[in-house]
């Protein structure tokens, strides 16, 4: 759990929230605090990961600093959030990789890119990986089928693992005795929630304070452009393979074939959207922000505009002598998304999400005790 003067820390600014109560409306954060007449370590552990960071309570409060009460509700639940993603990862060795996690990104994604022209240089040799390679299956003679396939399939399969021991624990921790409630309407109404990005839509000035305390929709619609781009070139991804293993259908695909259109449509989504929330994190108010998370928040959005721009790139030489080390370059970058993805910023997508069911699971619950009343 967060250390005890962080708890602390928390627990003091949601007990004079709660006796405030402006900022109510605002997300699903202070509907679930109004729940609460204490706060427990799994209780500001739920709030902290239910919290999207959208600042508008920060800019609304009267109590934010410089007020002697230095009320800044964004900054401690990152804070507890970056605790979160540390305490839930498995196995503890690898919590230090959320220290300085921008430069353990770097490192561990230079290290997967240098890794694999070694061994492109040792088993295939400098011919092959700067030859020119059209036609089907021109990918594979520089890095064999096996390659491509079996170390990805290792690292996601460890992936979700460590993320699976992450969730339980979290749910172990937050949760009060309410599991037997859960069913599938409660899944719908998080997923719902996850993929509209729902409390990033902000109240009736529309959007939330972020970067500033100017209302803007601009962080939502690029966290849509950065997710939903993303899901384009898993979808991408997925159909090649379904392609190759079932279909016998090598890769490199026609431009209007569906891994490519896909890969294509989610890569320039990813560009767009990272650009963007680079471009708004750069610019951010610094106040409400967490310097923990900042480095991880940098680290993720670089890798998946670097691991797109590459991909983009491979796409338009893929029949030049530059397309091996493009392939080289490209796979060491998917391979650093997806080493540090349950090590990293990518961990708020469970956690986040883990918190939206929570919600659904205890709402229904408090509304129906509310009428009782």
């Amino acid at each position: 759990m967060p250390p005890l003067d962080l708890i602390k820390e928390a627990e003091r600014q949601m007990t004079i929230c709660n006796a405030c109560r402006y900022c109510e409306g605002y997300c699903a954060v202070f509907p679930a605090m109004e729940l609460r007449r204490a706060f427990t370590e799994g209780d500001l552990v739920y709030l902290a990961n239910l919290c999207f960071d959208c600042r508008d309570c920060y800019y609304a409060c009267q109590f934010a600093p410089p007020h002697e009460f230095m009320i800044n509700v964004p900054q401690v639940f990152a804070q507890v959030r970056a605790e979160t993603y540390r305490d839930y990862s498995w196995p503890g060795v690898m919590r230090r990789l959320f220290r300085r996690n921008e430069r353990a990104v770097a490192w561990i994604t230079a290290g997967s890119t240098l890794l694999i022209l070694a061994l492109v240089l040792v088993f295939q040799g400098p011919a092959i990986l700067f030859g020119t390679h059209v036609g089907e299956g021109a990918f594979y003679r520089v890095i064999p089928y096996v390659a491509m396939v079996i170390p990805p399939l290792v690292i996601t399969v460890y992936g979700f693992w460590v993320f699976s021991q992450g969730a339980r624990q979290f749910w172990k921790e937050t949760d009060s005795n309410l599991a037997g409630s859960l069913d599938l309407g409660m899944f719908w109404k998080a997923t719902r929630d996850a993929f509209a990005l729902h409390y990033l839509k902000g109240g009736e000035a529309g959007g939330c304070n972020y970067p500033d305390a100017t209302f803007s929709k601009s962080r939502r619609w690029f966290h849509h452009l950065t997710f939903y781009g993303f899901l384009l070139d898993l979808a991408s991804t997925t159909t090649a393979a379904f392609y190759a293993r079932f279909l016998h259908w090598e890769a490199p695909y026609p431009l209007l074939s569906w891994p490519v259109v896909l890969g294509t449509v989610g890569g320039v989504m990813l560009l767009i959207g990272t650009a963007g929330l680079l471009y708004l994190k750069w610019r951010s108010d610094p106040d409400p922000m967490a310097a923990e998370m900042r480095g991880m928040d940098v680290a993720f959005l670089v890798l998946l505009f670097l691991t797109s721009l590459s991909g983009l790139v491979l796409l338009a030489l893929r029949e030049a002598p530059a397309m091996g080390p493009l392939l080289v370059i490209h796979l060491g970058l998917v391979a650093g998304i997806f080493i540090t993805a349950p090590y990293g910023k990518f961990a708020h997508v469970v956690y986040r999400y883990a918190a939206l069911v929570r919600n659904a699971l205890e709402q229904p619950t408090s509304e129906a005790e509310s009428r009782a009343h």
